[in-house]
């Protein structure tokens, strides 16, 4: 038999130095023992897996929002709109939505490619949602529908970086998209790291040290990476501090890619989403200042539409030559897919005060919210309450960070098996309670810090059972390596 032409050592090596943590590992022997399960049900001590390991909701039984999928039922079966079993069936302001969105659509066809930036009524109503929210003007040429926020960043990662001397700033810990993204393209991760002492803080002094030590090295810093909230680490930035943030970016000539997918996601009444542009332009600095991009995407908030792909980015501050590359970018793609672009304007533009399917619109979206943030309680009371664990206050996002102080045996036996010893301590959770976490070396954290990553989307009436398993295993875990 003929040897294949490919082998690990001539692919591209980039492929190679790419890691994705979020389905690594532990994910894949968690997907191995719920085949097991699956064909033996006594396998393992645990009669299923839990998956805590990725922001996926829908997943772990979140029901989608009944507007949205009425509005996008509509549109992808336009036959039914004139039957008269579907103003029984459906809400009158959906059906009014949907044909005001197929009137939108070349050929009223959610099968057809739209333009690459996707559909400009869909943007116009998109670009109108954004003003709302800020209070200032929004183009819907600056706009850009995309499959989920995932390929705007690949998209932009790819324009701005050309050699290994370009660098990107990014927090540390950081969601794996980007330093996944900046291998891929063939540039370098300058990290800046987040002081988890002061609730995972973002301190401009950190990102002046790590930007003069990155231009001592020859780096040439292209832009800084900003994810609010923040993912892993569920913290909010404080208005003043993204106004700090912004004149760094235009002190030092810098893009600020701007992470906003869970901006709908703020649990603490002292804390509120601002958008980055809003507060560039609060602080009056328009195009000619700052360039700007921002991520939304359709798979977080309180919608949790992951399977859908949509989302979209706003870029501001770039030259006609430039946004003429970006959209040459977009065009090798053809577009983003209709469902995702019709779901982006609808979480720009939901139901209204007044409409007919606006209470119960109003009664989902406040019941998802309003659990995401008793069950983000109750698991960071939980972590706090473990011996050697301390979790930051969850202010946004899906996420828990809690640190663990492992027993010197645990580093050992970690060392022993070859592995990170948080990553250790995942595999010991997953096999003894089904329980999927993920570790924290996966999202980078300082040196000799150990972390897990824990999301808050089981439903709420799995969260004890969550708790009871953690504890168990975390107090067995401890006292099989003290001393």
């Amino acid at each position: 038999m003929a040897s294949t032409p490919i082998t690990i050592d001539t692919i591209n090596p980039k492929v190679l130095e790419c890691e994705y943590a979020v389905r690594g590992e532990i994910v894949i022997l968690a997907q191995k023992i719920q085949e097991e399960l699956k064909n033996n049900p006594n396998s393992h001590p645990f009669d299923e897996i839990l998956y805590c390991n990725i922001g996926n909701p829908q997943s772990l039984s979140q029901q989608p929002i009944t507007f949205f999928r009425e509005v996008l039922a509509l549109c992808d079966h336009p036959a039914i709109l004139g039957r008269p079993e579907t103003r029984v069936l459906f809400s009158g302001d959906s059906i009014k939505r949907a044909s005001q969105i197929l009137d939108q659509i070349p050929g009223r066809a959610t099968g057809a490619y739209s333009h690459s930036q996707g559909i400009k009524g869909l943007r116009d109503t998109i670009a109108a949602g954004i003003e709302a929210r800020d209070g200032f003007p929004v183009d819907p040429n600056d706009l850009f529908l995309t499959d989920g926020a995932s390929p705007a960043v690949h998209m932009m990662m790819q324009l701005l970086i050309r050699s290994k001397k370009d660098g990107i700033l990014c927090p540390i810990p950081q969601y794996p998209l980007y330093s996944a993204s900046i291998a891929l393209h063939g540039g370098t991760l300058v990290p800046y790291y987040l002081d988890e002492a002061a609730g995972w803080g973002m301190e401009v002094s950190e990102l002046q040290k790590q930007l003069e030590s990155a231009k001592s090295k020859g780096i040439i810093l292209r832009a800084l990476v900003v994810i609010n909230p923040g993912n892993p680490t569920g913290q909010v930035l404080a208005e003043n501090n993204q106004k700090e943030i912004v004149d760094f970016c235009k002190r030092e000539g810098l893009v600020l890619l701007a992470d906003e997918v869970y901006q709908e996601n703020v649990y603490v009444p002292d804390k509120q989403f601002h958008s980055f542009k809003k507060v560039a332009r609060s602080m009056g600095y328009g195009d000619e200042d700052i360039a700007l991009v921002s991520f939304q995407s359709v798979s977080k908030g309180y919608y949790g539409e992951c399977g859908k792909r949509g989302g979209y980015m706003e870029i501001t501050g770039f030259s006609p030559e430039i946004r003429e590359q970006i959209y040459k970018l977009a065009s090798v793609n053809l577009c983003s897919n209709i469902s995702g672009q019709i779901l982006a304007s609808l979480v720009m533009n939901p139901s209204k005060v007044g409409d007919e399917s606006y209470d119960s619109y109003f009664a989902e979206k406040n019941a998802i919210l309003s659990s995401l943030a008793r069950r983000a309680q109750k698991l960071e009371d939980a972590f706090n309450g473990l011996e050697g664990v301390s979790c930051n206050r969850a202010e946004g996002a899906m996420y828990l960070f809690p640190r663990i102080v492992l027993p010197n045996k645990a580093l050992e036996a970690a060392k022993e098996a070859k592995t990170a010893p948080d990553a250790f301590y995942a595999r010991r959770l997953l096999n003894a309670t089904g329980i999927v976490v993920v570790p924290g070396s996966g999202f980078g954290q300082v040196d000799g810090t150990w972390h897990i990553r824990c999301t808050i989307l089981p439903q709420e009436d799995r969260i004890s059972a969550i708790i009871t398993r953690l504890t168990k295993f975390h107090t067995e875990f401890m006292d099989e390596f003290r001393g």
